[in-house]
């Protein structure tokens, strides 16, 4: 272990796409189709509304294809935030990363995981809890044996995703071939489901593409990152696009637009459908794996900003130790886990572990995304000399968009979450007087071209 150890690019262009798909295809994709569908009005709106997320997170990919290409940093967003804002939004935004935005979303996918495999075989009342418990321990310990074994658990976790995927097609166009789906008009459901809200179903569209935004993360560790980072997110947004096109096509085609939007679990509906009766198991051990996956790549990259605050930190330098052997920030990861497993405890005891994980992270990361969003735009302006091997086209219309759709969809988080967002936005505050301390006692330092070292005042100058 290491305290001057640094990244090493380690990472291949298959690898960074892996892990970008597998973040973002995750559980989502077998539960927002209905939402969708049962918001459309028209098997037309639906799966266009699917290639307009697909266009909007593109958007979004390019930005960050900017950012990470121009700054390839293990701190990710941390790191343009720095450069961008100055230390105060940078620290607490990786406060945020370490205690609300990335543990949350570990502990949210673990109770999906448990919750699928209770389905299975049950544990007991704390079922899900349980299982979610076992995910994060040997995910994190599969990642703290070191680079090498994390990605390759993260390309085989990927693999029987896709297989996952290629499963639904099946299903969909079996049932299509067999008979004929229901009406494709207008979607109807209780509740006033069925009511048409473009704007609804672009929340559950985006939701479903959210995550590419964690491949800066690995930029450091990425190989030829000026040329493959830009190609690998947009390969990716590419790729999962085409997969939630021809998911969703499927189901329409073995469900209808009324039967996707009346069902329980859409992908379960399907697969009884045209399989039978083992057809829940099957499903439950598919969500599994697929959870799983975008588990994995979320420990992968959360544990890369606390490693970065522990190098600008002297109060957290432990947690910017880099493991030489295994080429990864065990500290890091350890924290990051002890956290995500007390969320999990927190999140037995309310109503639904799922939800109340929603409700907790939501509004924070978009928040912080409308940050990331700006920082471009700042610093174009304000490092002008920065080589850009990739540069956002349409500037300033595609940033300034990006900005738009990041807070628009903080809006629309925090009047899902309602008062159950305002325990995140706590945390989050909660950081403040921290970062006033902190402050007091210590200097930013160790940084790759801080925000305020002379390195950067003297490249400013002579540009």
């Amino acid at each position: 272990m290491s305290q001057t150890a640094v990244p090493k690019p380690s990472l291949s262009l298959l690898d960074a796409i892996a892990i970008i798909v597998g973040i973002v295809i995750g559980a989502g994709i077998f539960e927002t189709p209905a939402l969708v569908a049962a918001n459309a009005k028209s098997s037309t709106v639906m799966l266009l509304a699917w290639a307009v997320g697909g266009v909007m997170s593109l958007i979004g990919a390019m930005c960050f294809a900017e950012l990470a290409t121009a700054y390839p940093h293990p701190g990710g967003n941390y790191h343009y935030l720095i450069r961008a804002f100055g230390t105060s939004p940078g620290f607490l935004f990786v406060w945020a990363r370490l205690t609300v935005i990335q543990t949350g979303s570990i502990a949210m996918l673990g109770f999906i995981f448990g919750d699928y495999s209770s389905q299975v075989f049950s544990m007991g009342p704390h079922s899900s809890a349980i299982y979610a418990t076992i995910a994060v321990v040997v995910l994190t310990l599969a990642n703290v044996a070191g680079v090498q074994m994390g990605k390759w658990t993260q390309n085989l976790l990927t693999v029987s995703t896709l297989f996952g995927m290629a499963l639904i097609v099946f299903a969909g166009f079996k049932l299509g071939g067999m008979a004929a789906p229901a009406a494709d008009t207008a979607a109807s459901g209780g509740g006033g489901r069925g009511a048409a809200s473009l704007g609804m179903v672009m929340i559950f569209v985006l939701l479903t593409f959210g995550g590419w935004t964690e491949s800066a993360y690995v930029s450091a560790e990425l190989r030829d990152v000026r040329r493959n980072m830009a190609r690998a997110l947009l390969g990716s947004i590419g790729i999962i696009t085409g997969i939630y096109l021809l998911v969703n096509f499927a189901m329409l085609r073995g469900l209808g637009l009324n039967g996707m939007a009346n069902a329980e679990a859409v992908g379960s509906e399907l697969l009884r459908r045209a399989l039978g009766a083992p057809a829940a198991l099957i499903m439950s051990l598919l969500v599994g794996v697929t959870v799983l996956s975008s588990m994995n790549a979320t420990v992968i990259t959360g544990a890369r900003t606390n490693y970065a605050m522990g190098r600008d930190y002297r109060m957290f330098s432990w947690l910017g130790r880099w493991s030489v052997r295994g080429n990864t920030p065990v500290a890091a990861l350890v924290v990051q886990a002890a956290i995500a497993l007390g969320l999990i405890f927190l999140g037995t005891l309310a109503r639904s572990g799922f939800e109340s994980m929603v409700e907790y992270t939501t509004p924070v990361y978009w928040f912080f995304l409308l940050l990331t969003g700006i920082s471009l735009i700042l610093l174009r302006r304000s490092e002008p000399h920065i080589p850009r091997p990739f540069r956002v086209p349409l500037y300033p219309i595609t940033p300034i968009a990006f900005c738009a759709i990041a807070a628009y969809m903080m809006y629309s988080s925090l009047a899902y979450a309602g008062l159950g967002s305002l325990v995140g936005v706590a945390v989050l505050a909660a950081g403040v007087p921290f970062l006033f301390f902190i402050r007091r006692r210590e200097v930013v330092e160790n940084h790759v071209e801080p925000a305020f070292s002379p390195v950067l005042d003297q490249e400013r100058k002579v540009a």
